[in-house]
């Protein structure tokens, strides 16, 4: 085969890059290396069940990747954006005509908080997941166990243990789940209720080996505490001189461009659009890998790109096994008082997660396929 016209480097390979690299396909003289720590693809959204054992989060790309679409397993450690190359952990440089950045996101225990990152474990990513998998292997089944988040993620990986027999205390903050409906949250609160969960609307001051303590100095045993209150991003872009947000988020206009090199087009979670991020999802990485993919495929054609658009249709979050709530929203992503749970919900919910792979399954075997709902306008 011969050599690409544009070679395009994509940074990450979870669901914004990987969806972004089939896309990419829609021209056949475009060559694509998509550059990821992994061999595997992380199904992040199915993390809180590895972490309980009650289900699996990889899967090969072989079976996700597009014909061409070339995986390079290294760490990306710096752009430069005058000679056009990504610099490798390992001491390799890729060339790229065009780089699409979507390096995803991190845990993120606060600096602010002392012993957070010392002693309390994450489910943001899959390596922090085996680590905490293992750690709750070694526990008695009783064992005190504190959840710190009380937005979906901390929600989710709570009712996991609990359904599974652990005792477990969620410290939410002022507010359970601030992102749903009023109904949405006193289904959930109810739910967590049932099984056992103790929900505490309080701010965690410190985490210590064997304990939290609160803002107001109580102290609470904690055999094991895992932080789930945010997300933070890797400082790639930051580190290679690229403009970002406060949270470290590629900085892009609204063709989710680089504000820095036209030749940088950011999706999924790392992106900023006009400093106004869409919230951090599974559902938003892909159209959001799909849109940067068309700026690059317009930037080579000589068209004007298109702007950023994606609608949302609310929220799922599971609860254990048997049920999850179905947040239904508006397409700005406020949430509407209208909701559905119990096993409905989880099906609902295990529905959303297997699309989340499909989609870029499809995508692979037919570049362009993906649709998704259109946004409102962003002034």
């Amino acid at each position: 085969m011969s050599d690409p016209a544009t070679r395009v480097v994509v940074i990450g390979g979870g669901y914004a890059g990987a969806m972004a690299a089939n896309h990419l396909r829609k021209r056949d003289d475009v060559g694509v290396t998509v550059v990821n720590p992994r061999a595997e693809f992380v199904d992040r959204i199915r993390l809180h069940q590895f972490v309980a054992g009650t289900g699996e989060a990889v899967h090969d790309y072989d079976s996700l990747l597009g014909a061409g679409v070339g995986l390079v397993v290294d760490s990306a450690r710096r752009i430069d954006a005058a000679a056009r190359t990504v610099r490798l952990a390992s001491g390799r440089t890729l060339d790229y005509d065009y780089l699409v950045y979507a390096v995803g996101s991190t845990g993120s225990a606060p600096a602010s908080v002392p012993g957070a990152a010392e002693f309390a474990h994450d489910v943001a990513e899959l390596e922090p997941a085996r680590r905490l998998r293992a750690r709750l292997a070694e526990l008695p089944a009783d064992a005190p166990v504190t959840v710190v988040g009380g937005g979906l993620t901390g929600i989710e990986i709570a009712a996991e243990l609990a359904e599974r027999g652990r005792s477990i205390t969620l410290v939410c903050g002022r507010t359970l789940a601030p992102s749903l409906s009023a109904s949405g949250r006193r289904y959930v609160a109810r739910w967590l209720s049932k099984h056992g969960v103790t929900v505490l609307e309080e701010v965690v001051g410190e985490v210590r080996a064997d304990a939290v303590v609160f803002a107001d100095g109580a102290v609470r045993p904690s055999a094991l505490t895992i932080w789930a209150g945010g997300f933070g991003v890797p400082g790639l872009a930051a580190a290679s001189g690229l403009r970002t947000d406060g949270l470290g988020r590629l900085l892009t206009d609204e063709t989710l461009t680089s504000v820095d090199d036209e030749r940088i087009v950011a999706a999924g979670d790392a992106a900023a659009p006009s400093g106004r991020p869409l919230r951090m999802s599974c559902y938003a990485a892909a159209p959001l890998g799909a849109q940067a993919a068309d700026t690059v495929l317009s930037r080579i054609a000589g068209t004007d790109p298109a702007t950023v658009d994606v609608g949302f249709l609310g929220m799922c979050v599971s609860l254990g096994r048997r049920a999850a709530l179905r947040q239904f929203g508006r397409r700005d992503d406020t949430a509407m008082n209208v909701c559905f749970g119990g096993r409905a919900g989880a099906a609902y919910k295990e529905l959303t997660c297997n699309l989340g792979v499909w989609k870029i399954r499809r995508e692979a075997r037919s570049p362009g396929s993906l649709r998704w709902i259109r946004g409102v306008a962003r002034s």
